[in-house]
């Protein structure tokens, strides 16, 4: 993994407001490619029974919605309430990616300047969605989509998987509910002696007792011993629950953006500062269940991705290739001239979705995104790995054309 190697704020290969920007656009692009589309996954609803037509690939940073969604945006904050303001501390916690409509990288002045801007805006925009009786999710899987606040997004994950409900009189109960019920599952399946499991259970708690260690091995917060063993909690009882797909390697990286967004409710600062020391039992505990009720309606919608023989990735790379083939045929020729098959480095992409592929501090910020395809996700996949390959295609040949031109110039 090219990770940041420390904590989240962090940036990996120049400033963190570049590559933050940088990774926005890209998502930007993946908008671009899916022509037409007024609500997250809708157009590939519509298109699914008809034949892949080359996407428009030009980069559109600024879709109709993002407009309309700055002017409104712009209109809140002018009238919103002396009470409804946030100090100084939860605007500096709050490090949210922003929008651009420039096809040029900006200066770092004005990025952030733009940031701030645009942030407070959509802070009351999240902050109103929220604050309701009764929270509307298609609202807010669209503002979702941009990203989520950090400080807020522990409370809309859970409400965009579906793991709390949108009433807000309810979400308490059902949360301590689901969170005993967790700890009930450990007691019955995890907290008991091999003697009483099958082979087959101890040779899979074997393997994720080997998988753990090798989880975001360059975030050293993750080899902490405490933390290897709420990831081994967390993956057996999972497993064992969900028989017809069982542990598959992969699903371990699959838990860390869960881990990471619900540990950042109780431990301040950067991750490199982070102690499981000032967590209490119950707050682990707590944290785990989150984790573990998250990971199960993240995965309920992508079942044949990790049952026997993978075939949902394996179909997942069978589109990929197919879309790349219709949007730049040169590249598809160069691969399948080098001898390359899509499945040695898209079925890794997929099956880890991207975890291992970009720096880690920038992985929550994917996720926001992924969370709010919600059913649509794995088309959306197709899409971003497509975006990434063809990014890294274009980078490719202005390398080349820069080294050409100054061999020219140089003879």
């Amino acid at each position: 993994m090219s990770g940041s190697g420390g904590g989240v704020g962090s940036g990996a290969g120049g400033s963190p407001n570049n590559t933050e920007w940088r990774f926005n656009q890209t998502l930007r692009n993946v908008q671009g490619m899916l022509k037409g589309r007024s609500f997250p996954g809708k157009v590939l609803l519509t298109r699914r029974s008809e034949p892949l037509s080359p996407p428009d690939y030009s980069p559109r940073f600024e879709s109709e919605n993002d407009e309309y969604e700055h002017k409104e945006g712009s209109q809140e904050g002018e009238g919103q309430a002396p009470g409804n303001s946030f100090d100084s501390a939860s605007a500096k916690k709050s490090n949210i990616l922003s929008t651009s409509s420039s096809n040029s990288l900006p200066d770092a002045q004005g990025l952030v300047s733009g940031a701030r801007a645009t942030d407070s805006a959509r802070i009351d925009k999240f902050t109103k969605e929220l604050s309701r009786p009764a929270v509307i999710l298609d609202n807010l899987r669209e503002l979702s989509w941009s990203g989520v606040p950090p400080y807020m997004q522990p409370n809309v994950w859970r409400l965009l998987l579906g793991y709390a409900p949108p009433n807000k009189d309810r979400r308490e109960g059902v949360l301590t509910r689901k969170r005993l019920e967790y700890v009930e599952c450990v007691s019955q399946y995890y907290d008991i002696p091999d003697s009483e499991r099958s082979d087959e259970e101890i040779t899979m708690l074997r393997q994720i007792a080997v998988d753990c260690p090798r989880t975001v091995p360059d975030v050293t917060f993750f080899q902490n011993p405490q933390i290897q063993k709420s990831l081994e909690r967390i993956l057996y009882t999972w497993a064992i629950r969900h028989p017809a797909s069982g542990y598959v390697q992969g699903i371990n990286d699959l838990v860390t953006p869960f881990l990471v967004v619900f540990l950042s409710e109780h431990l301040e600062g950067n991750m490199d500062s982070w102690s499981m020391d000032n967590l209490s039992a119950q707050d682990i505990s707590n944290i785990e269940a989150d984790c573990y009720w998250c990971l199960s309606k993240f995965l309920d919608g992508m079942q044949d991705h990790y049952t026997f023989a993978q075939p949902g990735i394996q179909r997942l790379v069978f589109r990929l290739k197919e879309l790349v083939r219709r949007i730049d045929e040169p590249v598809s020729k160069h691969i399948e001239e080098q001898g390359l098959e899509f499945l040695q480095f898209a079925f890794r992409w997929f099956n880890c979705l991207l975890i291992r592929e970009i720096p880690f501090h920038l992985v929550t910020r994917l996720w926001d995104t992924y969370l709010a395809e919600g059913d649509y996700l794995p088309d959306f996949l197709v899409y971003i790995s497509a975006s990434f390959l063809l990014t890294v295609s274009l980078v490719c040949n202005m390398l080349m054309c820069f080294y050409y031109t100054g061999s020219i110039l140089s003879s």
